[in-house]
């Protein structure tokens, strides 16, 4: 399937690879089919993904697995919330806000996303943990690209 995006242009996605969000995500319940692009040009020193909507060209989350920048990540999510995902493996990612200063990057750790990457189902989980809706990490990834390409 080819899909048009804002940041890749067109891009072929292989229908096995479409992830379904039943419910849609927070803010927006209607957009339900996604992909997981990466941009192989930029390189994946920090693991920065795109969660690329199907529906609409104009919305791409950037995401994170978010051990990347918190090793002690350990959300506890309601076994109810996951029904919809059926039996599999899960993966779990972050979104990124990239604001125009760099230095005020954050992750949303309260809402991350659940994926099966075996039913290609996935839900958006709001938290009751006290994690914080801005996990700011730029010195994090910045630490993390550097130690990726030698630089110090």
């Amino acid at each position: 399937m080819k899909i048009k995006t804002r940041i890749f242009g067109e891009v072929d996605i292989d229908d096995g690879r479409l992830i379904q969000f039943p419910n849609g995500i927070v803010g927006f319940p209607d957009l339900k089919d996604f992909a997981l692009i990466h941009d192989a040009d930029q390189g994946d020193n920090v693991g920065i993904r795109w969660m690329q909507s199907v529906q609409e060209p104009n919305f791409a989350m950037p995401v994170i697995d978010p051990l990347v920048v918190r090793e002690d990540y350990d959300p506890k999510v309601d076994d109810e919330f996951l029904k919809v995902l059926g039996e599999g493996s899960v993966l779990v990612l972050t979104t990124i806000t990239v604001p125009s200063d760099l230095s005020k990057m954050s992750v949303n750790l309260k809402a991350p996303l659940v994926i099966n990457v075996d039913t290609k189902k996935a839900v958006q989980v709001v938290l009751e943990d006290d994690y914080p809706v801005k996990f700011f990490v730029y010195d994090i990834l910045k630490s993390r690209k550097e130690n990726a390409t030698g630089k110090n």
